[in-house]
């Protein structure tokens, strides 16, 4: 038993000693070497991107610019006769209607006028019936009578008759002037601020007015459109008056809608612009004279255009491009031509068909061939989830 310890003991050393020989040569340095040679360099990781599909639709071709907004009809209320104000019968702000009476001016001297003018009608009235008697006598005397008299007498008769219709001229006049002291409103409108105030001399001659009044419903604005375009536009407004919509400035809000009324006479030379003038019922008064809008004018629509958001077109120093994800979720490049855009979306004329999924977002990673995770945005704009695929 003495002599068979040591035995022992060397074979269960030598054990350890193999199995850890057999470990180092399995699981060391080297064979970990020897297994990545044998399956390659690593895979890289999908490169994460937002996706969308090329759509085939009809697309809204608008033109888009600035333009100011005018009353339809604009008129600057001033007095016609010379006089003092009695009484302003609006206020500003208001509402008037075509015919209401906005300002009365003292009438007495008009009254007085109108009056005298009567007096003389009448007088003169009363001549040409004096006169006519006279001429009846005349002729009533034949051969006794000289002719010189009775075509004296004609004369007169006729001279009152026509100082007559001159008096009568007169009257009208003076009842012309005494209605002048009575202003009104020439068309339904808004009254601005006024000009003058009770008591104050208004004068004929002066040119500053009493109040404006500006005709809000319906009402226009005039905008311009590239020269280019005029003969689109043209051969729209003849199919039927374009739709024109105004936004506030910054382009978030639709205002309202309105009709192409107006096509201006000539091209601006200096700017290469055709001024355009448009109708809004405005029933609303969102539309306000001397408001500044932004317009887009319904030109024509594509039939089956095809269709990318915006986001999926890329600049480079040879031109536009956009990246599509293939079978194999893998990147590739397409070189494409953009005819318009507008409301975040393109129109494709060549390098993409309908069907294609174009890349989004996450480009500034991607190179083509490289592997991609897309994301697929909700169609929900109230949303900002996507969904993973």
């Amino acid at each position: 038993m003495k002599k068979s310890r040591p035995i022992l003991w060397l074979l269960t050393v030598a054990a350890v000693a193999f199995a850890g020989y057999y470990g180092w040569q399995k699981f060391g340095p080297e064979a970990a070497k020897t297994q990545t040679a044998q399956k390659g360099p690593p895979r890289p990781p999908a490169v994460p991107v937002s996706v969308a599909p090329v759509q085939k639709v009809d697309f809204p071709v608008y033109l888009t610019g600035l333009g100011t907004v005018q009353g339809f009809n604009t008129v600057q209320v001033r007095s016609r006769v010379d006089g003092q104000i009695d009484k302003l019968a609006f206020r500003e702000g208001q509402i008037v209607q075509q015919g209401e009476l906005l300002v009365s001016i003292d009438p007495r001297p008009y009254q007085a006028t109108l009056d005298q003018a009567k007096a003389k009608k009448a007088q003169d009235e009363a001549s040409l019936a004096n006169a006519n008697l006279e001429l009846q006598r005349a002729m009533k005397l034949g051969e006794f009578a000289t002719a010189q008299r009775v075509d004296t007498q004609r004369t007169t008769v006729a001279q009152l008759t026509a100082q007559i219709a001159a008096d009568e001229a007169a009257m009208a006049n003076a009842q012309t002037q005494l209605d002048y002291t009575q202003i009104k409103a020439p068309i339904t409108g808004v009254a601005g601020l006024r000009q003058v105030d009770v008591g104050n001399i208004v004068n004929a001659s002066t040119q500053t007015g009493i109040v404006t009044i500006s005709q809000v419903e319906p009402i226009t604005v005039i905008f311009t459109a590239p020269e280019d375009q005029l003969p689109y536009i043209s051969e729209g407004q003849r199919a039927g008056a374009l739709k024109v919509i105004a936004f506030t400035t910054d382009g978030k809000k639709t205002l309202a809608e309105g009709k192409l009324a107006v096509i201006n006479n000539q091209v601006d030379t200096t700017s290469g612009t055709i001024r355009l003038k448009a109708v809004f019922d405005n029933k609303d008064h969102t539309l306000w004279p001397g408001q500044s809008v932004s317009t887009r004018l319904l030109v024509r629509t594509l039939k089956d255009a095809t269709v990318v958001p915006d986001d999926a077109v890329q600049h480079s120093t040879n031109g536009l491009y956009a990246y599509t994800v293939n079978q194999d979720n893998k990147a590739e490049v397409h070189k494409i031509k953009v005819s318009y855009g507008i409301d975040g979306r393109s129109v494709i004329e060549e390098g993409l068909s309908p069907g294609q999924q174009v890349i989004t977002g996450g480009q500034f990673k991607v190179q083509p061939g490289s592997l991609v995770s897309t994301a697929v945005a909700s169609s929900d704009p109230a949303q900002n989830k996507v969904r993973q695929e």
